[in-house]
């Protein structure tokens, strides 16, 4: 991979500001793109504001980015296919999610309406693509957390800070790869700069497997708290989800979660091991993985 400028959509999310820190670190200049006006605060970051109108005239050769990173959700891409053609795009990394599989017969409408968005959105990606010629890269994560700052692992600490126990349904055994923000980033780095690798995708998955109760005892360990887990019907789950639902934080909770609490959810990450040289971290929460008070 040459030393011209990436472009990264996404750049404001939980893995964009990951990425612009790696990308800085490995003296790369990065063209940022967010919906909303941002200062520069790197020599190697140029923001850009993205027009929401999608009707800003570009002058290719002026601005040529031919590498790009989406870490924005994958159904929005496709707004922008005009801006990466005018910017001269050559290749692309995606990033994605197994919730286009784990979501996809779930209870809960709303989650399946989620697992089609990512399925649509690759399907779309893949072949604008191949209309145009552009090498693509889609990443699939499982579980993302990590500064505290996921819909995961820190859902269940601000859960468990604030009502002193997590409830579970049945044996909450159902496997589970939490995978940390930082290595996703990387993934998503490798596989831009891995160019004998092309039109593929991957699911990356942790380094660890563990039962979805064991991660919630982690969670409770890493915040220094006695490990109260709570075995509860699903009867419990409907009430809380919809006691909860009148709460900002809690309305995505759904008894649909809880019933994935059993189910694995265990992917092959073996092919991104090989293909990126991918060797992400066991599930070990640090101090600044945990949410701050609040």
């Amino acid at each position: 991979m040459n030393k011209q400028s990436i472009g990264l959509l996404g750049a404001t999310s939980l893995v964009g500001e990951c990425l612009l820190r790696q990308l800085i670190q490995a003296h790369r200049h990065v063209t940022a793109f967010s919906r909303h006006p941002m200062t520069q605060s790197h020599s190697q970051v140029t923001w850009q504001q993205l027009d929401t109108t999608h009707q800003t005239k570009i002058n290719t050769a002026e601005h040529k980015i031919s590498a790009w990173l989406c870490v924005a959700p994958v159904w929005i891409l496709p707004e922008y296919f005009d801006l990466l053609l005018a910017h001269g795009a050559q290749r692309i990394v995606v990033l994605s999610s197994t919730s286009r599989f784990t979501k996809n017969n779930s209870s809960d409408s709303i989650e399946r309406k989620i697992a089609q968005q990512l399925i649509t959105g690759e399907e779309l990606v893949q072949a604008w693509a191949a209309a145009h010629g552009v090498e693509w890269i889609i990443l699939r994560p499982t579980m993302i957390y990590g500064y505290g700052r996921d819909k995961n692992v820190a859902e269940i600490a601000r859960f468990i800070r604030r009502f002193g126990f997590f409830p579970v349904l049945g044996s909450a055994k159902g496997l589970r790869q939490p995978i940390h923000v930082e290595d996703v980033a990387s993934a998503c780095f490798s596989a831009l700069g891995t160019l004998n690798l092309r039109n593929r995708s991957y699911n990356l998955t942790g380094g660890e497997t563990v039962q979805y109760r064991e991660m919630v005892k982690r969670v409770f360990e890493a915040l220094d708290r006695p490990s109260r887990i709570l075995t509860v019907p699903l009867w419990f789950f409907q009430m809380a989800a919809w006691g909860l639902g009148w709460l900002p934080r809690y309305q995505h909770w759904t008894t649909a979660m809880a019933e994935r609490m059993n189910q694995d959810l265990r992917f092959d990450g073996s092919d991104a091991t090989r293909d990126l040289n991918f060797s992400p971290r066991s599930f070990k929460l640090a101090t600044e993985d945990l949410p701050g008070q609040n």
